[in-house]
């Protein structure tokens, strides 16, 4: 994949939601309002998209990313549930939706019936696989969100961030089909990446909403 700044930032924006996510637990030393479960499906997401990594080389930037993604989610997860005192703030009743069933299981079934219409390759179904899963991971985090209803700042900015993430690389995408000749459009990328962005804007509003009013931002 080439590079452009709506790629670089778009993964700048990841990288630093990342972070933030991570600052706002060692800070609070509180897992309440975080969704253990989005990032399962996200540790999911990147597992799958990435086993390139032992098969081809493309740069020096993309293993790195790749290694920090999984890395990282990996020991969010960690710490939402071994690290203590984090963990005993983890609130699983608010965090209950099944995101096994109505999430990765549906996901599979549909990278599984894509990856047969072009012939089956089990590295090429679990990327599509990642990207059916990314485009939906957000949810049991917004659904916790929503059951907490007023969301701390850290937060907030983490799920912004996040959002930014992706509403860049569908810029990405649109830049790189106008300046590179032979660019390969994939619909599959394309609608997955517009669901996971329309998912974001009832957010968007609501956070931009108490910004502007200057209060607290809330959930309806």
């Amino acid at each position: 994949m080439s590079m452009n700044i709506f790629r670089f930032s778009g993964d700048m924006c990841h990288v630093a939601s990342i972070i933030v996510l991570l600052l706002r637990l060692h800070a609070s030393r509180s897992a309440s309002g975080i969704s253990l479960r989005t990032h399962e499906l996200f540790l999911m997401v990147f597992v799958t998209r990435y086993l390139d990594l032992f098969t081809t080389y493309y740069s020096l930037y993309n293993s790195v990313m790749k290694v920090l993604y999984i890395g990282t989610t990996g020991y969010i997860v960690h710490m939402i549930r071994n690290k203590e005192p984090i963990c005993g703030t983890y609130d699983k009743a608010q965090d209950s939706f099944l995101h096994l069933k109505f999430l990765v299981a549906p996901c599979a079934g549909l990278a599984f019936v894509t990856n047969l219409i072009g012939g089956f390759n089990l590295i090429e179904m679990l990327w599509v696989f990642s990207i059916y899963l990314e485009s939906v991971a957000i949810l049991p985090q917004l659904v916790v969100l929503q059951r907490y209803g007023e969301v701390e700042n850290l937060t907030s900015n983490y799920i912004l961030l996040m959002g930014a993430y992706r509403a860049l690389y569908i810029l990405n995408w649109i830049y790189r089909s106008f300046t590179e000749p032979y660019y390969q459009h994939h619909w599959v990328v394309y609608v997955c990446g517009l669901l996971q962005t329309a998912l974001y804007a009832d957010f968007f509003y609501y956070y931009f909403l108490s910004k502007k009013k200057g209060g607290k931002f809330s959930l309806p």
